[in-house]
């Protein structure tokens, strides 16, 4: 476990963008049968999501969130010092898709930019890096961009994962101010590689046969360039791990449920997260979901339930949890005092 506690900064502004394309799991009789899909729509809490046209990268939904952050909050391209994108399917494998990002949004060559690369948890991953170098002496502001378009590697008729993944872009702006302390706690479990995996890469090297969709386990159908999910396993790994490691996030911080104004999951399905919320024993009236009309978003669904859901709802100071789990197997909660936080509500691209 690592804890890291920051003073002195904090998330000035967010912002989120999807795209206009809705896909109803009304609809997926093709993949599910008809008996089954309310079941299905219950069980998961996703009714809809939206789906990125075959031109329509990450990048593009971060870079049109990332303008509308700087609009609605006045920012100086030039103030900017810091440039991150989160992501698990960036432009290309190189040039780094935050040097592009760079370039079109006209922010300043001494800006330094970083792609990270992680599952579900890895907003909390780049919001803590977001964090570490906003506090160094030499940076003021970073821009943390987390965007994923996971309908390009899932599989339309993989069962599983297809009623799940909807894409997104996000911004969040950190800067120095007066902001009380932020303490998050991260972790990471290895063993658990296979559970949430794409196969075929650098060490199974991409052949024409990576390319040929095959009938997988329960009939699901995939090749080895799209997602694979154990979707019990992770089911098991998260309700095991997340509620532990928010206890002990409130206890190395001194703090109690009760002191938590918003506490924000992942999004990742409504059964899950209603058994955390009963775990904790947690007002639901604190816990925002955005699952049913945007569905799984990988690691930009807690910067898109609070653009969402808490839109206007951040200003004076208020406690926040942000909890998120997946592959790797990796998890991680953070517990910061947000300051006058002006959140945009999510526009579409």
């Amino acid at each position: 476990m690592a804890k890291l506690t920051f003073h002195g900064v904090g998330i000035k502004a967010m912002s989120a963008c999807v795209p206009p394309d809705v896909v109803y799991n009304k609809d997926l009789g093709y993949l599910i049968p008809e008996e089954e899909i309310e079941k299905t729509i219950n069980s998961i809490g996703v009714a809809e999501r939206r789906i990125a046209a075959d031109d329509v990268m990450a990048s593009d939904l971060c870079y049109k969130a990332a303008l509308q952050l700087m609009a609605d909050n006045d920012i100086d391209a030039a103030s900017i010092d810091v440039l991150l994108f989160m992501s698990q399917t960036p432009d290309y494998r190189i040039p780094a898709t935050s040097c592009l990002l760079q370039h079109r949004l006209g922010l300043p060559r001494e800006t330094m930019c970083l792609d990270i690369s992680l599952g579900c948890s890895g907003y909390l991953y780049a919001l803590s890096t977001a964090f570490a170098y906003a506090s160094m002496e030499g940076v003021n502001r970073v821009l943390l961009l987390d965007g994923e378009t996971f309908s390009k590697i899932v599989n339309r008729r993989d069962k599983v994962d297809w009623p799940l993944y909807g894409d997104a872009g996000t911004a969040t702006l950190v800067e120095k101010g007066d902001y009380g302390d932020s303490t998050f706690m991260l972790y990471t479990d290895g063993s658990g590689e296979d559970k949430l995996k794409i196969h075929a890469g650098m060490r199974n090297p991409i052949t024409p046969e990576s390319l040929i969709e095959r009938e997988q386990e329960d009939g699901n159908i995939r090749n080895d360039l799209e997602v694979f999910m154990d979707g019990m396993d992770v089911f098991n790994f998260a309700i095991s791990k997340v509620p532990k490691s928010i206890k002990q996030l409130l206890k190395e911080t001194g703090k109690t449920i009760d002191d938590v104004d918003y506490l924000v999951f992942h999004q990742a399905n409504l059964f899950m997260m209603d058994f955390f919320v009963k775990k904790l024993k947690v007002d639901s009236s604190r816990v925002p979901y955005c699952i049913k009309k945007y569905g799984n978003t990988s690691s930009t669904s807690v910067p898109l339930t609070v653009s969402s859901e808490l839109a206007g709802k951040l200003e004076g100071e208020h406690t926040v949890i942000m909890s998120a789990f997946g592959a790797g197997l990796s998890w991680g909660s953070a517990v910061m005092q947000m300051r006058d936080c002006k959140v945009s509500p999510v526009i579409e691209y």
